[in-house]
């Protein structure tokens, strides 16, 4: 009798360790899923403004001409960051290169550096990654000497 006592509960101890333990991973996966999706929210938001900036009939290449940066680099080179390239193509502000973490595997119209290698000399660096804005221009004031903006601003501020 004490023996199957002390198996139930060992069976018993067992499933609750697991479910804890799934249960541990679960929320881990969940939280990294809400995460992913705020940051997409939060892109889709940035490109819908970049839409209606586009339906007024107003172009990014006004915002760069009034500041005076007639040469840029641009952080980030997923969809923002290829859009805003595209954008600039053809008028008179030049994106003189792109800085993104996956530099090596990145083909684009312009030469992709990593932050950690050598920056050239920009009037300013448009950073399209919509997460972590802050962390990004603190490692980026550490090698350009230059102003360092947000896509989102500049969206917003046209």
């Amino acid at each position: 009798m004490k023996k199957s006592v002390i198996s139930v509960m060992s069976v018993l101890a067992g499933a609750i360790a697991g479910a804890g333990a799934i249960g541990k991973v679960e929320a881990g996966r969940l939280h990294h899923l809400q995460q992913l999706s705020d940051k997409h929210l939060a892109l889709f938001l940035m490109m819908n403004q970049w839409v209606k900036v586009k339906q007024e009939g107003k172009s990014l290449t006004s915002y760069f001409e009034k500041n005076g940066y007639k040469k840029i680099a641009v952080y980030g080179m997923s969809y923002a960051g290829e859009t805003l390239i595209e954008e600039l193509k053809n008028s008179k502000v030049e994106v003189v290169y792109g800085i993104d973490q996956r530099a090596d595997s990145i083909y684009a119209d312009v030469n992709i550096v990593s932050v950690e290698g050598e920056l050239e000399l920009v009037d300013a660096v448009v950073v399209t990654a919509i997460t972590f804005f802050d962390e990004i221009e603190e490692k980026l004031s550490e090698k350009v000497n230059c102003p360092i903006i947000s896509l989102e601003d500049i969206l917003y501020e046209v």
